[in-house]
């Protein structure tokens, strides 16, 4: 079972994913604005927010960077819900430190799949190696943290999936449709590279000395990313 909290205005959207969480054996609380789920966030330190993006007053971009700000919070996983499907609206929600999100009206079966899947990336890595090297990197995997250039990094849950799926393949190129496929777990054909593209983007802004000139996750044109072996 996990504590997620969802922050929506539309009281029937709260109430219906209410439900079919609940029915997946989850602890749910709802926020009505982006004032209250941020004090529901500080008072339950959920494992998981559903955040709707247009909300009166404080809208949900902002909600995710006062979470990333917050230490306590800042690894928390973050699935936007939004009506906005538009690509610049989709990179605003990545660089606001968003994990995943789905775009209103959603099928409830593949909120159920975003939800599973965010919430494995917050229960410790099943593999024995407490840390793994590559690409001039030593990524932490009980503490979500990478070490490099000299500094320890704190990752989101998907940011270091995502490292830890290319660190442990170094030297090879991986396509974004793979990384949606085995990172973000969608079905072959679904998914929007945009979300690769902006989780890589999160990784070099944290990690490179130069984002725009990366040494440590490279990109293979019309390829894919790679570490260095």
């Amino acid at each position: 079972m996990a504590s997620i909290l969802v922050v929506d205005d539309d009281v029937r959207v709260c109430k219906t994913i209410e439900a079919v969480l609940r029915g997946q054996g989850h602890f749910v609380v709802t926020a009505r604005n982006g004032s209250e789920g941020l004090e529901q966030a500080s008072r339950l330190s959920p494992d998981l927010v559903i955040l709707d993006v247009m909300m009166p007053g404080m809208d949900g971009f902002e909600v995710c960077r006062r979470l990333r700000a917050n230490a306590r919070l800042s690894d928390v996983p973050v699935i936007f819900l939004t009506a906005r499907g538009m690509v610049d609206d989709r990179i605003e929600g990545f660089e606001a430190g968003g994990d995943d999100y789905l775009i209103k009206p959603f099928d409830l079966r593949e909120l159920e799949l975003r939800v599973a899947a965010l919430l494995r990336r917050t229960k410790k890595n099943g593999t024995n190696r407490k840390q793994i090297e590559a690409g001039g990197m030593r990524l932490d995997v009980t503490k979500y943290q990478v070490e490099v250039n000299g500094r320890t990094v704190q990752l989101t849950p998907i940011e270091f999936e995502l490292l830890y799926y290319l660190m442990s393949r170094a030297g090879e190129v991986v396509s974004a449709e793979k990384l949606l496929q085995e990172v973000w777990r969608y079905y072959p054909g679904t998914g929007d590279p945009t979300v690769v593209r902006m989780q890589i983007k999160n990784l070099r802004n944290k990690i490179e000395p130069a984002p725009k000139s990366p040494k440590y996750i490279r990109t293979r044109y019309r390829y894919g990313y790679y570490v260095p072996a």
